[in-house]
């Protein structure tokens, strides 16, 4: 079994954490991954007060295991995260904060209430300012991630990371969808890995059926980064791009950013309403290019299980045939 310093820190049995996606988590899938083994994390960009309430009870009714919540900082809200401290959960998680906003009275005030502190980077100085305001997780996301994110790519940006903000443990995200990415990330000196694609194309995710066979269709090959969703949703994002699949939506509007911006809210409301009715065409699909990994809908349970098993076997199997002695 693959056992690492995460695994000890979170109370876990694998390395393997659900990312804090905003509107992609829901009970079912946060309990799913934690009732797995893994650790499940709930976004919270998608709630207001009284719904986050009930959606941290409605998560602790399905598992007694840990998880964790996730606020985005540059439009973090004082009542929203009130309800995480009064939840004490395992980890309070953040990203995406603004250069302005000081990590260090978050993450304290989390630390007070008994939670570990995890933070989503994308380059390494962001970590280092995360790893200096008393964080005890930082997650490198690699731009090959679904949803915002920056330029750097995981292969790189993971080990740059691992020395930064040693002793810290790191954890790998962005372009990992099995085994293989398990192997790849430990091999990086990640302790463990955390996913957002993968998991989203799983019955127990929040999303309609169709965009989860979009994922599945997809050949990798079809996302772009880009800030047409942000636009059409009216909300800037501090320095980070959209990774999402060139659909018809992004492409009528590409090259015409200005234009979008005129209609930006009547677009916006168009782009949820077809979102609501699983219209792969017109809404905005955020997915990572993994996808091109992702053959078939499997449940929580499944996926983490097939990840564990394909690592170990490439790490008791293949990787020690490759040694010779003697030469």
């Amino acid at each position: 079994m693959i056992h690492t310093r995460i695994c000890d820190l979170l109370g876990i049995v694998h390395p393997i954490i659900l990312g804090g996606m905003g509107t992609a988590t829901k009970a079912p899938l946060v309990a799913a991954v934690s009732n797995a083994g893994g650790f499940g994390t709930l976004g919270t960009s998608a709630f207001n007060a009284a719904t986050l309430d009930t959606e941290i009870a409605n998560i602790r009714e399905r598992t007694e295991k840990p998880f964790g919540i996730n606020h985005l900082l540059f439009q973090i809200q004082e009542e929203m995260f009130a309800i995480t401290l009064r939840a004490r959960p395992m980890v309070a998680a953040f990203a995406w904060a603004r250069k302005d906003q000081d990590l260090r009275e978050y993450f304290q005030r989390a630390h007070d209430v008994g939670s570990k502190v995890m933070y989503m980077a994308g380059e390494v100085p962001e970590a280092l300012r995360a790893a200096e305001a008393k964080a005890d997780v930082i997650v490198a996301q690699g731009t090959e991630a679904g949803g915002h994110v920056g330029w750097m790519a995981s292969l790189p940006l993971v080990p740059m990371m691992v020395k930064a903000v040693a002793p810290l443990p790191v954890l790998s995200a962005g372009g990992i969808a099995d085994g293989r990415g398990l192997a790849a990330a430990l091999a990086l000196g990640a302790e463990g890995v955390l996913l957002g694609t993968r998991f989203m194309a799983t019955p127990e995710a929040p999303i309609h059926a169709n965009f989860k066979q979009a994922i599945v269709k997809s050949d990798g090959h079809d996302t772009v980064l880009t800030e047409i969703p942000d636009i059409a949703t009216q909300r800037v994002w501090p320095g980070a791009m959209s990774r999402a699949q060139r659909n018809q939506f992004i492409e009528r509007w590409s090259g015409r950013e200005w234009a979008l911006r005129q209609n930006a809210r009547e677009v916006g409301q168009q782009a949820l309403a077809a979102r609501a009715a699983g219209d792969v065409n017109n809404a905005s699909l955020s997915f990572g290019q993994d996808a091109g990994l992702i053959d078939a809908i499997k449940s929580v349970r499944e996926v983490i299980q097939d990840i564990v098993r394909e690592a170990e076997e490439i790490i008791k199997g293949r990787l020690p045939a490759l040694l010779r002695t003697g030469q």
